[in-house]
């Protein structure tokens, strides 16, 4: 995974969820790793395409005005 802030929090959850899946599934590891993997791979997937778009931010071709345009396009409205 390309750092983007999401590594650690993906890796305990999919902690969890392991071994959630073990516990459901006593004695037969492997039924556990595929039932933890249908929704692993889609989930990290989708991360690693928003890691995606981070890196091209801070580090791609424009930057680093593209991280500027980033910070400054998310300020609060002025009233």
């Amino acid at each position: 995974m390309i750092p983007s802030g999401e590594g650690a929090n993906l890796a305990m959850y999919d902690g969890a969820e392991l071994g959630k899946a073990i516990a459901a599934n006593p004695g037969d590891v492997e039924t556990a790793f595929l039932a933890y993997e249908k929704d692993l791979f889609p989930r990290s997937a989708a991360e690693a395409a928003e890691a995606e778009k981070v890196l091209e931010v801070c580090l791609g071709p424009n930057a680093p005005q593209s991280l500027l345009d980033f910070f400054t396009s998310h300020q609060p409205e002025k009233k």
